[in-house]
């Protein structure tokens, strides 16, 4: 039996433990599907198709936990708080925001471990969103 060195094997990434770009379309594909339908969260994306926003959130998630970064190359930083700033994020909206996002992690079917971790991330990001009290 050959011995493997220590290092030689490199760590997959989120992205690729989860399975890749597919994985991340299929979920922000969903959480849209829920937003379209929201009374609260649907303003706040004044483009009359969702396509574009599903589009730049998907790379973003894409760019973050591993993949390629096509996300900075098209858009630079991130940037999230600057970005969201023209709308009222209050406590309401990060609530169906997470309400949608929790419906679109359940259907993945991922392992518990990596179910955790990616709630855990929309979970921060979702309450770093709030500027507005309410």
């Amino acid at each position: 039996m050959t011995e493997i060195r220590r290092g030689t094997l490199q760590e997959q990434t989120f992205y690729e433990q989860v399975g890749g770009e597919e994985t991340f379309r299929r979920l922000v594909h969903r959480f849209y599907e829920g937003v379209a339908g929201d009374p609260l969260l649907r303003p706040m994306y004044p483009e009359e198709d969702l396509g574009p926003a599903e589009e730049r959130f998907t790379l973003f998630l894409i760019q973050y936990w591993g993949g390629p970064s096509t996300y900075s190359q098209n858009r630079g930083h991130p940037r999230l708080r600057m970005r969201h700033v023209p709308f009222k994020v209050d406590q309401a909206a990060h609530d169906a925001w997470l309400r949608h996002m929790r419906d679109a992690i359940d259907e993945l079917g991922l392992s518990e471990e990596h179910e955790q971790t990616l709630w855990k991330y929309m979970t921060y990001a979702a309450a770093s969103m709030i500027n507005s009290p309410g």
